[in-house]
């Protein structure tokens, strides 16, 4: 199976169980779920899926000298993703956390084509829920691990942070140290550092985006409360989910509709909110492999920490926001 990605290039994937995990109807709804939920069905952002994503993770883990199995879990770690992604979570008052795929993840694979293909290649798929178990996948924040390093670089050149050259040196500077992703050059785990902080002001966490977020779940749960969709829609695909919605005859959940749109403007008014919301902030501070040993870059540059610092006391907190539509 030849496969062309647009950050790690043409490679081929030749293990059976990946290939077979790939062709799975669970890995391959993710064709049809949006890394940045609405606002990459509405154009705002570049329409990257979860499956581009869990499959360059996947690519990542392997060129990193990941064993098979360890490759199998990042292929997995979002299958259980809802239709427009981490907008769940602000539909279910999650947020600060975004870990409902997370939290549902066993439950969800057990209904899928998931078991019986991972069992036929011998393994047992419970292995592959808890993701501490696969170092280079998963990480706590604030450090490196595949599944940030993928997400970020693949939004970098979407939202136009840098070009395929910054992506390519980037790559070519990730080590693994002690079980963990570093990086063996200082300059580019500064680059790391402040363009990903660049990333989630101008997507992951910026004002218009979550304003965008907010309005969607706000959308939804009107859409709960009136049957026209229930929970377990939650893991259909964006497309179907919002024509859903969309068919609904009922004028509340219309309007909230209409609000989302790229027309729709979000002011900070702490007199007259619309809503105040709050998101997950995002601020690595990567691992440097330094004289030897692995050392955060925090406490290799100064400026760096002081930046993250200011950077996350600016952003946090609930934001009053008032809707402003168009004319």
């Amino acid at each position: 199976m030849n496969y062309d990605d647009p950050i790690y290039g043409n490679v081929t994937i030749d293990e059976p169980i990946l290939q077979a995990l790939i062709q799975s109807q669970a890995v391959q709804r993710l064709h049809h779920v949006l890394q940045h939920g609405i606002t990459g069905l509405i154009g705002l952002t570049e329409p990257i899926t979860r499956f581009e994503h869990s499959l360059g993770v996947m690519l990542l883990v392997q060129r990193l000298g990941g064993s098979v199995r360890e490759q199998a879990a990042a292929l997995l770690h979002d299958v259980s993703h809802t239709a427009f992604s981490h907008v769940i979570d602000y539909v279910l008052d999650g947020h600060d956390a975004q870990s409902y795929h997370d939290e549902m993840k066993e439950a969800y694979m057990a209904t899928t084509d998931l078991p019986e293909i991972l069992g036929q290649h011998g393994y047992n798929w419970l292995n592959f829920v808890d993701e501490e178990g696969f170092p280079l996948l998963e990480q706590p924040s604030p450090r490196l691990c595949a599944d940030r390093i993928d997400y970020f670089l693949r939004d970098c050149i979407g939202l136009g942070l840098a070009d395929q050259a910054d992506i390519d040196r980037a790559v070519a500077h990730l080590v693994v140290r002690d079980g963990r992703i570093a990086l063996n050059d200082l300059s580019v785990a500064q680059w790391f550092g402040e363009t990903f902080m660049q990333a989630d002001d101008a997507s992951w966490a910026n004002f218009r985006e979550v304003g965008l977020y907010e309005l969607t779940a706000r959308a939804i749960r009107r859409g709960l409360e009136i049957s026209a969709i229930v929970q377990d829609d939650f893991w259909l695909t964006d497309e179907v989910l919002w024509q859903k919605l969309h068919a609904a005859q009922d004028a509340q959940l219309q309007e909230l509709l209409v609000q989302v749109s790229t027309e729709t403007r979000f002011v900070w008014d702490e007199a007259n909110p619309t809503f105040s919301v709050s998101t997950k902030l995002r601020a690595i501070d990567p691992d440097v492999w330094h004289e030897g040993r692995l050392r955060s870059l925090s406490t290799l540059d100064s400026n760096f920490a002081a930046q993250r610092e200011a950077y996350l006391n600016r952003k946090q907190g609930a934001w009053p926001m008032r809707v402003v539509l168009p004319d």
